[in-house]
């Protein structure tokens, strides 16, 4: 079961996502070449918005601290002396990790652990503290401990498991041994424009305001590249890999588990895609807006994007969001008429006539997003 959401969204002059120059990122596309916004860079905002709505539910770190900045201070701040906690830590770290830690137990390469995982951790420290002699003997005892059956059994599914809700969502990639991989549900495309990228540099300047009147010019002098822009987006999520990472259970039972908290998830989840906007230059530019149209579709067939709907680019001296809005239309339509409508059930939530769309209703996104996620968790098959 596969949830897909395609977005068309129009940010004003901005500097949504920058490259390693500080200029807007760009991607050749079809006959054009394109601004984009990398999906590491939507996630990273989607990311945030989900821990403040779904508070509740434990989240990660990724980190290479987490040994030292958050087992250690749920160790001193229980009342353990630093000796003790820093040995303590050090076992931890090298006794979890398989290499990459260095002395102190800092890590060699960020890892995405849970909180859940860090009270676990402080806590089977503490147990072996209290008939600790001596720091070197409490991390010794902490060594011997993680060989043990039981823990080397707990540690294992525990580097299998999703780790909180971001891992959960996103998956935890390792690019060594330290950690296995958890693979992603939620799969993103890099947004890019409908039509060809067009921008301009903004050149500004810093004036003192404790010059003296013989004093003239400006105190600082730069420039910053902004564009503007219909972006298409795209994001498919993985149900039932969903349901696994959120419950600890195999995907083929996800239909048995409880359906509440992903639910909940996914609600969440489809609420910050059109409405949570990425953007450098905050302050100077405030890009905050809103997807004018999403299609939500629920389907057990393998997904599909229609970003080859632009692989034309639409005429940049004459482009408006109807016009976008049309063609992702009509090339949906005839994709149907190849291939047949391979999604069970889709809405389309839009502030635009959209004729294209055929016999799809516009709804709400309240209604648009109930509706899919009613069919994704009654469709049979997976």
């Amino acid at each position: 079961m596969f949830l897909q959401i395609h977005t068309l969204t129009s940010y004003p002059a901005s500097l949504l996502n920058r490259d390693e120059a500080g200029l807007a990122k760009r991607i050749p596309f079809g006959n054009a070449s394109r601004l984009r916004v990398s999906s590491q860079c939507l996630k990273r905002h989607w990311r945030d918005e989900l821990a403040a709505l779904l508070s509740d539910i434990p989240d990660s770190l990724r980190t290479r601290s987490f040994f030292t900045r958050a087992v250690k201070p749920r160790l001193t701040d229980g009342g353990m002396d630093d000796a003790t906690a820093s040995a303590l830590v050090q076992a931890l770290a090298k006794g979890v990790i398989d290499g990459g830690v260095k002395d102190g137990g800092e890590l060699a390469q960020p890892v995405l652990f849970g909180l859940r995982e860090a009270d676990y951790f402080a806590e089977i420290a503490r147990v072996v503290a209290k008939g600790a002699a001596s720091p070197e003997a409490a991390g010794k005892a902490l060594a011997e401990r993680l060989k043990s059956p039981d823990e080397k059994k707990n540690i294992a599914a525990m580097k299998a498991s999703a780790a909180g809700l971001t891992a959960g969502l996103f998956g935890r990639m390792v690019t060594s041994d330290l950690l296995a991989r958890v693979d992603a549900p939620v799969h993103v495309a890099h947004a890019f424009t409908v039509h060809a990228a067009a921008a301009e540099m903004d050149y500004f300047t810093v004036v003192d305001d404790l010059n003296r009147d013989d004093e003239t010019g400006a105190a600082h002098a730069n420039q910053s590249e902004l564009a503007a822009g219909i972006y298409y987006g795209y994001v498919v999520v993985d149900v039932p890999l969903l349901v696994s990472n959120l419950t600890g259970f195999d995907r083929r039972d996800w239909r048995k588990q409880e359906a509440t908290t992903p639910r909940r998830v996914l609600d969440a989840l489809l609420r910050a895609i059109p409405s949570v906007s990425p953007g450098a230059k905050l302050g100077s530019t405030a890009p905050y807006s809103r997807a004018e149209l999403v299609l939500l579709e629920a389907g057990t067939q393998q997904p599909r994007t229609l970003a080859n709907a632009f692989l034309e680019a639409v005429d940049a001296r004459n482009v408006t969001m109807p016009r976008a809005v049309d063609r992702m239309g009509k090339y949906l339509k005839r994709v149907d008429d190849m291939y047949g409508i391979t999604s069970h059930e889709r809405a389309l939530a839009t502030i635009h006539d959209a004729p294209a769309f055929g016999d799809l209703v516009p709804e709400s996104l309240d209604g648009a997003i109930g509706r899919v996620l009613d069919a994704a968790f009654a469709l049979p098959g997976a």
